[in-house]
């Protein structure tokens, strides 16, 4: 089977993939982002006790590898399937919540907990069962989904919130949340969990033993652990970071814009390079793309473009990580336990995104701006890259990959 044609034939559960990312949990970064100046000031919160909130995503560090199992198990289908039915109850709560910080931070705590199965942990898996040769590939185009339509969904809440304010945004989404589920919901082939995949029963007590004895695990979960310590500022303090640099509301747009084309282009230039060259040295030169966007934020350098490309560097290599951690993951691991390792190396991503957010709060408490924040976390992509680079040394690939 060719190239594309791997692709076009298997269109079914890359579309149901890609729809069910994009609209799913993944999209949180730009709703929080863009809704965050709105709540702060109509509700009276701080920006640092507001940016401590982001440090309960730790609730979701802890569910993810049980996810991750779940959809070993019981499949996409019926996995996914939770998360679509309370998203759309989420977002409606979070409209009619009565401007608390506390109850925010309970809905905060759902949405992170219950939406994880609407993640690429999840969703991902249809790609590797499906497809093998055009797997990179794949993997980015599904990858691509929150790009996309944060493309189209981002602008127009910007536009709701800026205009109707943040109850009106939260409304929409539940619409636009119910109609994306039923979407993708019918898109996932019913067999889609034993296709590709032996079906013998899998047993916990085996597969972890054995995914806790393998380096690449060790090596992989230390270098997200390094590379996510800013992912909080795409997911919930991006709005906050440009107009403390001299960007207004309205500008959010632009930089939302920036953002996702970053994040389209890592997706789809990782997925294509890394089925053609070595999968590594492409993992190093993507993931450290953001320290250099970081240190030029940090700067006093505030023109306009120069923030905006700094805003796409982070993009970039916040779209192509989804792609590169989930090869690197099917090509050291396999297809049978994929999703459990997913969870676990999700898992350290969202712990490390949370230590982040406690580090941003600890330290906008202490210096009133973003500078060190940026400084520290853009040392910690590149050490955390270079873990990547040797992660190539001395590979061992599964016999089912």
């Amino acid at each position: 089977m060719t190239y594309v044609r791997e692709l076009r034939d298997n269109w079914r559960p890359l579309l149901a993939a890609t729809i069910g990312v994009g609209t799913g949990m993944s999209l949180a970064g730009t709703v929080i982002s863009t809704m965050a100046p709105s709540l702060i000031k109509s509700n009276g919160w701080s920006p640092s006790d507001f940016a401590y909130v982001g440090t309960l995503g730790l609730f979701s560090s802890l569910v993810l590898p049980f996810v991750g199992r779940l959809a070993d198990v019981l499949g996409v289908r019926m996995t996914a399937l939770i998360g679509m039915v309370a998203m759309p109850v989420i977002y409606l709560l979070l409209s009619l919540m009565d401007g608390s910080i506390g109850t925010y931070s309970m809905l905060f705590v759902a949405q992170g907990v219950i939406g994880m199965t609407t993640t690429a942990t999840v969703f991902c898996r249809l790609a590797v069962q499906y497809i093998q040769k055009s797997r990179g590939m794949a993997l980015a185009i599904v990858a691509s989904g929150p790009a996309l339509f944060g493309m189209i969904v981002g602008p127009i809440l910007n536009s709701i919130v800026e205009t109707q304010g943040w109850r009106d945004g939260y409304q929409f989404l539940a619409m636009f949340a119910v109609v994306a589920g039923i979407v993708t919901f019918l898109l996932i082939p019913p067999g889609s969990k034993s296709h590709g995949v032996a079906s013998t029963k899998r047993r916990a007590r085996d597969d972890y033993p054995m995914i806790f004895r393998n380096p690449a695990f060790w090596m992989l979960g230390a270098s997200m652990l390094l590379c996510n310590l800013p992912q909080t500022i795409p997911q919930a303090q991006l709005k906050n970071l440009i107009l403390e640099n001299g960007m207004t509301g309205m500008m959010m747009g632009q930089a939302t814009i920036a953002l996702l084309l970053g994040q389209l282009s890592g997706r789809l230039i990782a997925g294509f390079a890394i089925d053609r060259m070595n999968p590594y040295r492409v993992a190093f030169l993507t993931m450290a793309l953001p320290s250099i966007g970081l240190f030029f934020i940090a700067s006093s350098m505030d023109a306009h473009v120069l923030l905006l490309l700094s805003v796409y560097f982070i993009g970039f290599t916040f779209g192509a990580e989804g792609d590169v951690v989930a090869f690197l993951v099917a090509r050291r691991f396999g297809v049978g336990v994929y999703s459990s390792v997913m969870g676990l190396i999700t898992a350290i991503t969202s712990f490390s995104t949370s230590i982040g957010a406690a580090f941003l709060g600890f330290t906008l408490a202490k210096t009133g701006n973003f500078v060190v924040f940026l400084l520290v976390t853009g040392v910690g992509v590149i050490l955390g890259s270079l873990l990547l680079l040797l992660l190539g040394r001395n590979e061992k690939l599964p016999e089912e990959a």
